[in-house]
């Protein structure tokens, strides 16, 4: 019997699906050694050989516009809601439901196209996983799930055993640290505020948009310009060597529906400054600090504060790592295989 795995995500590297698809399918590999069936991926050529010695199938450009199945597949495991590749009738059919942020971010005819997309591949599915509480009851808020049971299997946190590389931009000074692609829904432009009255510098790692200019002009107003450094994408090495040395972790985004650099940097046991929107107290927890709601600066100000002179004193950052390691890709691993054996049945 045959699985298929859809992994075309691993196109977009630097990117919360690319981490979640690979780290996912590594811990599936293992989990399902000893099981009658198989997993094939479904991912570009140019990737083949990504999880080793596995079976993979080619993605073509006609994919998009014809429905097929490799021989003796009996579950198609769609590993974002909104793909485009799916299989005939006769193969039962999984998805993974991330976010539906395009509600938030997208005008109404996007937004509607969407919804009918998404309504559409729920209507196929035979079984759906959300990645969150969060994530669960946006999507029930929104589409019609026809009865189905919508089961939570949290991510992952990225651990991460390779060296950590020395950045270029290597701070002299104490420094905040963010990362995630740089768009208004991450809401980076509310934190310039918090270098004011002291000597941190502010990186922010991803891949650069117009909304970076916002964040520039923000950071001019509080006249902590030459602290602001936007980083652009990095590797992974660079991204381990900011989280294990920043002095503090900062989220302020508005439409999360996980949020793994939140559990990757809470695994260096780091002081945590997360927004109260969306899935992030779900995720951090008593262990993060919040902003306030409607990120007024002078209260955001005053949290930070309070929460770094709090943090050396009054939290275990043993707990807190501890915490992290327990969101493994090991264990959701052995969620999606209980539910693979159910629906191969």
């Amino acid at each position: 019997m045959n699985i298929i795995f859809d992994a075309t995500k691993l196109k977009h590297p630097n990117t919360g699906l690319y981490h979640f698809t690979k780290e996912l399918a590594l811990a599936l590999n293992k989990e399902i050694a000893n099981d009658k069936f198989s997993i094939s991926f479904l991912i570009p050529k140019r990737l083949f050989g990504i999880f080793g010695n596995a079976r993979y199938i080619a993605l073509k450009f006609y994919h998009r516009m014809t429905i097929f199945s490799p021989k003796k597949a009996v579950l198609w495991h769609s590993t974002f809601q909104m793909s485009p590749y799916l299989p005939p009738k006769k193969v039962k059919v999984l998805i993974t439901v991330h976010d539906l942020n395009f509600l938030y971010e997208k005008n109404k005819r996007k937004r509607l196209r969407r919804l009918s997309l998404l309504q559409k591949n729920i209507d196929r599915a035979d079984k759906v996983v959300a990645i969150s509480e969060f994530s669960k009851m946006d999507l029930m808020r929104n589409i019609d799930i026809k009865g189905k049971n919508i089961k939570v299997i949290y991510n992952g946190c990225n651990l991460y055993d390779g060296e950590h590389t020395e950045p270029k931009n290597k701070p002299q000074k104490p420094f905040l640290f963010s990362l995630g692609i740089i768009l208004p829904k991450k809401n980076w432009h509310v934190l310039p505020c918090l270098l004011q009255d002291n000597d941190y510098s502010l990186l922010i790692a991803g891949k650069l948009s117009d909304y970076s200019l916002k964040i520039k002009e923000e950071a001019k107003k509080y006249g902590v310009e030459d602290r602001l450094i936007m980083l652009g994408e990095i590797s992974e090495a660079e991204k381990h060597w900011y989280l294990n040395n920043c002095s503090a972790f900062l989220f302020p985004s508005i439409a999360e529906e996980f949020g793994l650099p939140v559990i990757e940097a809470m695994a260096y046991g780091k002081p945590i400054f997360l927004s109260q929107h969306t899935s992030l107290p779900e995720i951090g927890g008593k262990y993060a600090y919040y902003f306030d709601k409607d990120f007024n600066r002078e209260k955001m100000k005053m949290e930070f504060e309070n929460g770094m002179k709090d943090f050396p004193i009054n939290r275990d950052i043993e707990e807190e790592k501890q915490y992290a390691r327990s969101f493994s890709w090991e264990r959701s691993a052995k969620e999606y295989a209980e539910i693979y054996r159910e629906l191969s049945k």
